[in-house]
């Protein structure tokens, strides 16, 4: 694996920050198999202390990298993410790593998240230039009166699942009529609630809703019928325990597993949001172009080199497994190619899709996430074509054409 002196060396949270960071503030127990880490958050007042990446270069027109030896005095950014350090958020790991954000002039520090950090509040606050956050999380605060605007759509399809064991017999979502169906809460469950209602159950009297920790001790448990999942990162967890049936691990067929994105009411997730009032200041736009295109890069080279990512990532936090880790990056690179029209670009119906469920999906109060129209300064795709020059000058493939997923085998605990 590829080091650089120029790479962002980013600081790890305490063993007891990311055990806390793993459950919500309900009563269930955390999960003994693998630290649980998902994107999910509440409302935050500052963004944890992350140390800075080592300087780069000048910085460049917004069309083209800068040449070796042209960068004096790199742009100092940072990236407020929304969780801890994990593959998540390889790419950022890796274009910090392989020297991406120093080839496009940029000294990056990456903060960290947690339960109580929101990273578009951070963003809108001042405290970062940049963040990275799910869609219908981010219009509900830019509804609120935060200014900020999606700049690039990382991942292009939802990764959220509810798994259950086979013997509840939960195949499809009008299945949890009458079951015990968990959630994160956060604004994480809008996709749970619109499969419920597609399915023609009123979440409110024909489910028990329950918010779960962000772990599956309660499934595993038997606590619920159905719990709440990513496909990069609880799922995993339970493939990982071990079935005291049998004393080996839990395998797929052990489960039945709902696709939301399969369902129809996927929303956007992992995006990365600029300040809109800075956007107007052309060196803070150029800055967002050279940004987001050597994020762009670093997520490339995950997509070609998996293990790499996998170990980029354990390097800067040990604390979840290495076979957690490569099975992470792995389905988070699912999530990502292939794009169409190139990784990072906002597909308009897919940013329709989204804001119609986030307007429509009603909570148990009955609420929804977005109670206005969303404004078409909500997002813009003139970063992303800029950047995309910027990567097709240096050879970088944008779609994903021909990418295939690798076999990851689990070990227990994620180990």
């Amino acid at each position: 694996m590829k080091r650089t002196t120029r790479g962002a060396l980013v600081s790890m949270l305490a063993l007891s920050l990311v055990a806390a960071a793993c459950g919500s503030d309900d009563d269930e127990s955390t999960a003994t198999e693998a630290p649980a880490a998902t994107e999910a958050e509440t409302d935050a007042t500052e963004a944890p202390a992350a140390t800075e990446a080592p300087a780069a270069t000048e910085a460049p027109a917004a069309t083209e990298a800068p040449a070796d030896g042209e960068c004096t005095e790199p742009t100092e950014v940072k990236l407020q993410m929304q969780w801890v350090t994990q593959a998540q958020f390889a790419g950022y790991y890796a274009a910090a790593d392989q020297g991406f954000y120093a080839d496009q002039c940029l000294e990056v520090t990456i903060l960290e998240g947690a339960v109580d950090i929101t990273p578009q509040d951070v963003l809108a606050n001042g405290e970062s230039d940049f963040a990275i956050a799910w869609v219908p999380k981010a219009l509900a605060s830019r509804e609120g009166g935060a200014d900020i605007v999606n700049i690039a759509q990382v991942y292009q399809r939802s990764g959220t699942l509810q798994v259950s064991f086979k013997d509840k017999g939960i195949t499809s979502p009008a299945d949890f009529a009458g079951k015990t169906i968990g959630n994160w809460g956060f604004g994480n469950e809008f996709e749970v609630f619109a499969a419920m209602t597609a399915a023609g159950l009123d979440p409110a009297t024909d489910v028990t809703n329950v918010q779960q920790q962000f772990d599956m001790v309660a499934l595993l448990a038997g606590d619920i019928d159905a719990a709440e999942a990513m496909t990069y990162n609880e799922y995993a967890q339970v493939l990982e325990a071990v079935n005291p049936d049998t004393g080996e691990l839990y395998t797929p067929d052990d489960f039945n597993v709902i696709s939301y994105e399969d369902e129809g009411v996927g929303m956007l997730q992992d995006a990365i949001w600029a300040d809109g009032t800075r956007l107007s200041d052309p060196e803070y736009k150029d800055t967002a172009v050279r940004f987001v295109a050597a994020s762009l890069q670093g997520w490339a080279y995950c997509r070609d080199n998996v293990q790499s990512c996998a170990d980029i990532v354990l390097a800067q936090s040990p604390i979840l497994g290495a076979s957690h880790q490569l099975w992470q990056m792995n389905e988070v690179n699912k999530l990502i190619w292939p794009a169409a029209s190139g990784v990072g670009f906002i597909d308009q119906a897919a940013w329709d899709r989204t804001v119609e469920i986030a307007s429509g999906a009603k909570n148990l109060d009955g609420a929804t996430v977005l109670t206005k129209p969303v404004d078409d300064g909500a997002y813009t795709n003139e970063i992303i074509e800029a950047a995309h020059a910027i990567l097709e000058g240096l050879g970088v493939e944008l779609t994903g054409d021909g990418y295939a997923p690798i076999e990851v085998t689990l070990n227990e605990g994620g180990a």
